[in-house]
């Protein structure tokens, strides 16, 4: 082999390299913000190969992806230093919510309350308290149904209504999103000027309904720089939530919004 083909070689096997290790960053990061649908949002974040872009059929990332990737390595620093999100979906709930504000206010703990649009109606003043208190306010459509079966216009039309509806309460404009069963893909991705955030600890509150059983299935899975998905509209989910920050809270654990948890 001669010197110009060795270096033309040397230099193909170095672009490799580069695209290899890009490609395994940017799966780490689009894990926890993105992750495409019929997928378990709840396993498997930080493997590149379950990430959207190396799924059948899956599309390509959106431009935004390098900003992702630098926003998965501060959640992974974030692991050591102990601290955890905890999050609601489907509220608010006008007794099971207030009950879980009162109790988190007491312990000092915030959380992130991803509403839906449908439930909010006769509830603003739970949702002013909510910002009052420290709460980070997000959105979760505006009914629980999965997103990708419903259309793209349809999807934006019911994300951007209850954001109007948050924001003619709070004065704010959501900036985060968790989609209903977590189902979501790279067009819908591309479409939302939101950061879409999913979870790595599914309390399975939702089905076992039982806050004993509900705490055991957080604790034992639990690690600093997770964020626990949880549900504001049962009185066991309220009764676990509140159990866990104590006990968590024991250990040394921190409660953090979404939004501390993933950027600095």
């Amino acid at each position: 082999m001669g010197k110009k083909e060795w270096k033309i070689e040397q230099k193909a096997a170095g672009l490799l390299a580069v695209l290899i290790l890009e490609g395994a960053l940017l799966g780490t990061a689009g894990g926890i913000l993105r992750y495409g649908a019929g997928s378990r949002p709840q396993e498997a974040f930080y493997t590149a190969m379950d990430t959207p872009g190396h799924e059948e059929g899956a599309g390509g990332y959106c431009d935004e992806h390098q900003a992702e990737a630098k926003t998965a390595l501060r959640r992974e620093a974030k692991k050591e230093q102990g601290v955890v999100a905890l999050t609601f979906d489907d509220g608010p709930h006008e007794v099971y919510t207030a009950k879980l504000l009162e109790g988190l206010k007491k312990r000092g703990v915030k959380a992130t309350f991803f509403l839906m649009g449908q439930n909010i109606e006769g509830k603003e003043e739970l949702i002013r308290r909510m910002q009052e208190d420290g709460h980070l306010i997000g959105n979760h459509s505006y009914r629980h149904i999965p997103l990708t079966k419903a259309g793209e216009e349809t999807v934006c039309e019911a994300v951007e209504r209850t954001e109007e509806i948050i924001q003619g309460i709070t004065g704010e404009r959501p900036q985060y999103l968790r989609p209903p069963y977590g189902d979501w893909n790279e067009n819908l991705e591309c479409r939302m000027d939101m950061t879409t955030v999913f979870w790595s600890v599914d309390s399975l509150d939702w089905k076992l309904k039982e806050t004993g059983k509900i705490v055991e299935n957080v604790e034992n899975k639990i690690h600093s720089g997770d964020i626990i998905l949880m549900h504001d509209i049962f009185p066991t989910s309220v009764e676990a939530a509140l159990e866990l920050v104590d006990r968590l809270q024991a250990k040394g654990y921190q409660f953090v919004t979404v939004e501390e948890l993933l950027i600095d």
